[in-house]
């Protein structure tokens, strides 16, 4: 297992035990008293709200996790659509959100333990177990994630048997008296519950977060993501209407065991053993997937520089992020331990950890809007929510999550705005000078336009300046045809282009990081600049593909100068460009980063218009006048016509290159040995344009003699150009 890289081993039964697992663990035995204080019988419907907005933003995290299916879930998708900023506040919020869960969970694990031990009662016995559990499961997530899914597929095998019992035994027990009046506390405390159980639907969204591990993602993510929602919805709402038709919801408001005070009803003192047995194995289950969901956000932090890269790492033997595991373990025994003292608190936290995640989701609505409309090529969901219901389920999910958000404590909110205000503070300390993706809001707000479009190949990240300063100077030359864009490109060649192939971190990086140059040195020069990440098996038919796509006029793409005679002209990444793009072509070789006053050979070819053309464009860097040079052989001893043939050639290619006299100077050289006379000339030049010859039935691309020899010969830069092929 190479760094950065993460193994494909969880199935649809682990996918739905985590995310379900998650979901139907601690809260379903803590939180029916809190509910039923909050809004009588009628909080099974503050669960379907709540079921409701995790569904909708379940619908949009199926179609990013499926357009790209690895570790982070919301913090990726925020981060590469949104930029550092908010990708920040996001990534602390999940992290923390999910270690303030699994303290809660762990410490709730021992309280289970305890409670039924007399001897073993004191707070120093409840967090030593805790500590224990978080030991036994940061183990587990260490040694592999397939062993982790399937502790987890036992636990929430066991427990969901207990509930099940529960539910089914309860409802021959409701008493219709108890669940009157149905909503005591009116609609306002139907909402208001709302937040404080959406806690309950955190689960979904591990299933995102560990999408670089699961086994058939196009299928399995969306499926048992909304599966698990629609499901575990259902199972709150019926355990609610048990809890509250069995005793009446004055009595269990004040409980921290509704769920056992229930059971004893109708089960006896065995249906209290089942109970805490299954409340404890729930908080460690719901402990295992909140553990197993930070480590990979603050893994993809590190893989995308928002914390320190040492994060990225992935353990040569057992192929787990086991860096981010230890450090999420390790902050997560410190919350556990300072539950000694504060219990209270770190149960507040617990609840804040939604108010981070419906920030999360609200900002994940906004990503998918954010990529539907920039439509970057490496997205491709194999999973789309459905045209009828598009744009309606992001917008209508951003409105709800704002709703339940402002429903919630003002305590809640307070502590929830502290976490988003640690990442806001973490960006400008130390994010802001380590990542610099801006995100696709620039890709998506700027309308696309028909002006004259420069596509250009990028990576080496010590050329593409130069690239780029070039391409800007021949789209600044069309900016009566409207605003110019240049269209960045880097394609990532892999042996599988298959999106659903896992990539290894450290190439995508490299990608990312070539693009985010690129986006730097445009705005630099205030050009319009979009950047296109391609993956493919050959280069040369990926770009062919990319210009296809964006349609550009011209394809700029550096050359190193070297030709190849083993089967190809420029090399196996650049005759099939040369060849077939469908637009005008220039290969450039930088000798030099002055590009000064250029010369393009004035000569019966049909391209030479082009070559001067570019000239001119090339010039305007420096604020140069280009010259058209032009050699002929003497006619006897008569130089003068000589001269006058040249000038006429010279005057023919201006005017069909567009040029007006005073755009150039002009140079004819009268020489018996033209080849020798035009290379002895241009190097005077900091920069040469020569058009390629036409083609020939004997080559895929004929060079052309004299511009071959050039390009071997010439000591400044060169500029091959080629104009528009039809074909």
């Amino acid at each position: 297992m190479s760094k950065g890289q993460l193994e494909r081993n969880i199935g649809f039964l682990e996918a739905m035990t985590l995310g379900g697992g998650t979901m139907i663990g601690a809260g379903i035995f803590i939180l029916p008293g809190i509910a039923a204080e909050g809004a009588g019988p009628a909080s099974s419907v503050s669960f379907f709200i709540a079921g409701f907005v995790a569904l909708l933003a379940a619908l949009s995290l199926s179609e990013l996790a499926t357009g790209m299916p690895i570790a982070g879930g919301s913090y990726h998708y925020v981060n590469r659509a949104l930029g550092g900023f908010f990708g920040s506040i996001v990534g602390w919020g999940m992290w923390t959100g999910l270690m303030f869960a699994s303290a809660f969970y762990m410490i709730g694990f021992g309280q289970y333990l305890v409670e039924p031990i007399p001897f073993l009662d004191g707070r120093v016995f409840v967090v030593l177990l805790g500590l224990i559990g978080l030991s036994l499961i940061v183990g587990v997530n260490y040694y592999g994630t397939e062993e982790s899914s399937q502790l987890q597929n036992v636990m929430i095998g066991a427990e969901t048997v207990v509930v099940l019992a529960y539910v089914a035994l309860g409802l021959f027990f409701i008493d219709p008296n108890n669940l009157e009046p149905f909503a005591p506390t009116g609609p306002s405390g139907i909402i208001a519950t709302t937040g404080v159980v959406f806690v309950s639907f955190l689960g979904f969204e591990i299933i995102a977060t560990v999408a670089g591990e699961v086994k058939d993602p196009s299928r399995n993510i969306p499926l048992t993501m909304i599966l698990s929602v629609v499901l575990v919805t259902i199972l709150y709402a019926l355990v609610m209407i048990v809890t509250t038709g069995v005793l009446p919801y004055q009595a269990i408001g004040d409980s921290l065991v509704p769920v056992s005070d229930v059971a004893v009803v109708f089960a006896g003192a065995v249906g209290v053993v089942a109970i805490v047995a299954a409340a404890a194995i729930a908080a460690i289950s719901s402990s295992n997937s909140s553990v197993l969901a930070a480590a990979r956000v603050n893994f993809a932090m590190g893989r995308d520089d928002l914390m320190s890269e040492w994060l990225n790492v992935t353990h040569d033997r057992f192929g787990t992020p086991h860096r981010a595991i230890i450090a999420t373990g390790a902050v997560t025994a410190v919350l556990i331990a300072a539950g000694l003292q504060v219990e209270t608190i770190v149960a507040l936290l617990a609840e804040v950890a939604s108010f981070s995640f419906l920030v999360s989701y609200s900002l994940v609505h906004v990503a998918l809007v954010v990529f539907r409309r920039a439509d970057p090529e490496d997205y491709d969901p194999s999973f789309k929510i459905p045209d009828v219901l598009y744009p309606a389920v992001p917008v209508l999910g951003v409105v709800l999550t704002v709703v339940v958000i402002s429903q919630m404590a003002p305590i809640i909110i307070l502590l929830g705005l502290g976490i988003v205000g640690l990442g806001v503070g973490w960006y400008f300390v130390y994010v802001r000078d380590h990542a610099i993706d801006r995100g696709l809001i620039d890709e998506a707000i700027t309308p696309t336009t028909d002006a004259y479009r420069v596509l250009v190949p990028v990576a080496n990240p010590d050329t593409q300046q130069d690239l780029i300063r070039l391409a800007a100077a021949t789209a600044h030359a069309h900016t009566d045809e409207g605003t110019p864009e240049l269209v960045a490109v880097n394609v990532l060649q892999v042996a599988d282009p298959d999106p659903q192939q896992n990539v290894a971190a450290e190439r995508l990086e490299h990608q990312r990081d070539l693009l985010d140059g690129a986006r730097d040195i445009a705005a630099e020069m205030d050009v319009q600049l979009r950047t296109v990440a391609m993956t493919g098996e050959r280069v040369d038919e990926t770009i062919l593909e990319a210009i296809g796509d964006e349609e550009p006029d011209q394809v700029l793409l550096g050359w190193g100068g070297t030709l190849t005679r083993q089967g190809h002209v420029f090399g196996p990444n650049l005759d099939a460009v040369v060849e077939d793009a469908p637009c005008e072509v220039t290969l450039v070789t930088l000798h030099d980063d002055t590009i000064g006053n250029p010369v393009a050979l004035a000569g019966p070819g049909p391209h030479s218009p082009v070559a001067a053309r570019r000239a001119a464009e090339f010039a305007s860097i420096d604020g140069t006048v280009p010259t058209l040079l032009n050699v002929q052989q003497p006619m006897g001893d008569d130089n003068t016509t000589a001269s006058e043939r040249g000038n006429g050639v010279i005057d023919d290619v201006a005017e069909r290159a567009g040029l007006d006299p005073e755009d150039y100077e002009r140079e004819v050289v009268v020489d018996d040995d033209i080849e020798a006379a035009i290379l002895a000339t241009a190097d005077q030049f900091d920069t040469i344009c020569v058009g390629l010859s036409e083609r020939s039935a004997a080559s895929r691309v004929m060079f052309g003699t004299i511009a071959e020899r050039i390009s071997q010969e010439a000591t400044s830069n060169v500029g091959i150009v080629r104009g528009w092929n039809e074909s």
